[in-house]
C-alpha cells in the first residue's frame, strides 16, 4: 500500500512516498525518472539510508525508472524494537512490498551495496521474488550463507594458505563482533561517531559526501540490529542458497571490509556470474565513481533485457 505521494526535497529531483511492509512497517521510498521505463531497485548498506545513491542516481535516473528505499531501522523509515524484526526473511519481503506497491506486476532489475547487498541476496535465492527480479548487480556484500560456507571450507582445509585468507577476513571484520555487544556501539555513534562520520569518510575511504546522511546518528545505532538478528544464526548454521537470476559482481579492489578472495566460490552458488572489478573502496565506489558504476549497470541491464549477455561474454565468470 503507497501513502501520501509528495514530491522528494532532496537532489536529484524525484518523488517520496510511504509504503506498509510487513507488521505494518512504513518504509520511505523514493523515485526518479519516468515510471514507463525499465525499473531499477536501490538497497543501501550499513550505516547509510537513500541517500548515499544520489550520486549514482543522477547518471541512472534519466533512462531508467530509479526506486531506493530506506531500509526498516533507516532514514525515514520506522525503526521496529526487537531484533527479530531485522531478520533477513522480513527485509526479503520489504523489498516485495516496495516493489507490489510501485511497479506491481513488473520485473526490475536490483542492485544492493553493503548491507543492501547481504539483504538482497535473500531475495535473489529464495522464491518470494523469483521471476520478477531480472538481475542483480551486488557490491561489497556477500551473502552470510555464501560467506559461511566459504569461512568453513577454509578453515577447515588442512593447508595453511586458506586458513589465513579466512583470518585475513576476519580481521577486516572485526566491527561484526563488536556489533553483537549490547549498549556499546549505540554509545559510540550517539556520543561522537555520527557527527564524525563524515570525516572518517574523507581520512578512511577519500571521499567527500555531496549529500551528507541527516539521518547518520541514528542509522549508525539501530542499523547494529541487521548485525545482531542474522550474523551469528546464518554463520553457525548456513543453508544452501542457489540465485535464480543473473548476478553481475562488482569488486571492490580497494575495500577496507569485504576482501576479493571471498567470492572465490560464488560461481558454486551462481549460475550466471559476470565480474567486475574496480580501482575503489567501500563507499568511494558510489561517492565518487557513479559514472563508471553507472555505464557498468546500464550495459548490464541492456544486455539482460535484451538476452544479449554474449555481449559480456569476456565478463562471465567460469564455474
Amino acid at each position: 500500500m503507497v501513502l501520501n505521494p509528495t514530491p522528494y526535497t532532496d537532489a536529484p529531483s524525484g518523488t517520496s512516498q510511504l509504503v506498509i511492509s510487513v507488521n505494518d512497517v512504513r518504509l520511505h521510498v523514493a523515485t526518479w525518472g519516468d515510471p514507463k521505463n525499465t525499473p531499477i531497485v536501490l538497497v543501501h548498506g550499513y550505516p547509510d539510508s537513500h541517500v548515499v545513491w544520489l550520486p549514482l542516481i543522477e547518471q541512472l535516473a534519466p533512462k531508467f525508472y530509479v526506486i531506493a528505499y530506506d531500509v526498516r531501522g533507516a532514514g525515514k523509515s520506522d525503526v521496529p524494537k526487537k531484533i527479530s524484526d531485522y531478520r533477513l526473511e522480513l527485509l526479503s519481503q520489504d523489498l516485495a512490498a516496495v516493489v507490489d506497491s510501485i511497479i506491481p506486476d513488473r520485473r526490475f532489475h536490483l542492485v544492493g551495496h553493503d548491507w543492501g547487498s547481504i539483504q538482497s541476496w535473500q531475495s535473489v535465492t529464495t522464491d518470494l521474488l523469483k521471476g520478477r527480479i531480472a538481475s542483480y548487480t551486488t557490491l561489497s556484500g556477500p551473502s552470510l550463507d555464501h560467506a559461511a560456507h566459504w569461512m568453513r571450507r577454509r578453515l577447515l582445509k588442512p593447508s595453511i594458505d586458506p586458513k589465513h585468507n579466512a583470518f585475513r577476513q576476519l580481521a577486516s571484520s572485526w566491527y561484526i563482533g563488536m556489533f553483537q555487544l549490547p549498549i556499546l556501539p549505540e554509545l559510540v555513534w550517539k556520543n561522537g561517531l555520527g557527527k564524525l562520520w563524515t570525516k572518517y569518510l574523507e581520512k578512511r575511504e577519500g571521499v567527500v559526501e555531496a549529500h551528507p546522511n541527516p539521518t547518520q546518528t541514528d542509522d549508525g545505532v539501530y542499523g547494529v540490529r541487521l548485525y545482531r538478528a542474522n550474523f551469528i544464526n546464518k554463520l553457525t548454521s548456513p543453508q544452501e542458497m542457489f540465485a535464480h537470476c543473473p548476478v553481475q559482481l562488482i569488486v571492490l579492489k580497494r575495500d577496507n571490509y569485504v576482501n576479493s578472495f571471498l567470492f572465490e566460490d560464488l560461481t558454486h552458488w551462481v549460475k550466471d556470474l559476470y565480474r567486475r572489478d574496480l580501482d575503489a573502496g567501500h563507499w568511494s565506489a558510489l561517492l565518487n565513481e557513479p559514472q563508471t558504476v553507472a555505464t557498468w549497470i546500464t550495459e548490464w541491464v541492456e544486455a539482460v533485457d535484451t538476452k544479449k549477455l554474449t555481449k559480456l561474454k569476456a565478463l562471465k565468470v567460469a564455474a
